[in-house]
């Protein structure tokens, strides 16, 4: 499967950006998951806590509160479109928000 990470006009990869701001063992289970996703495709969800946020947009669950929301277009291709920690019980509206206007950048 082909995972694509949410690149800015100006380059910037905010998905890969994100983890690399975690702590180590953070780090380790947000790459283990691309790699995972890369690997084994649509199947390798089934590994991870996931859950629908809104449409076509999901969200997986890792580490200590983390979150990477995505969409995935077809079998063999998922948008990773925006990482967060959640702060409270939900999702932030703008977290979410953020993710939803991503989908729309979507080739």
């Amino acid at each position: 499967m082909k995972v694509h990470t949410y690149i800015t006009a100006g380059g910037k990869d905010l998905i890969r950006n994100y983890i690399d701001s975690l702590p180590v063992k953070e780090q380790a289970e947000g790459y283990y998951i691309i790699r995972q996703l890369e690997k084994m495709g649509v199947s390798g969800l089934e590994f991870f806590k996931t859950r629908q946020i809104k449409d076509k947009v999901w969200e997986i669950k890792f580490y200590r509160h983390n979150r990477i929301f995505y969409v995935l277009v077809d079998s063999e291709n998922i948008y990773l479109l925006h990482a967060c920690k959640k702060q409270k019980g939900k999702a932030r509206k703008s977290d979410i928000k953020k993710a939803l206007t991503r989908v729309k950048d979507i080739p």
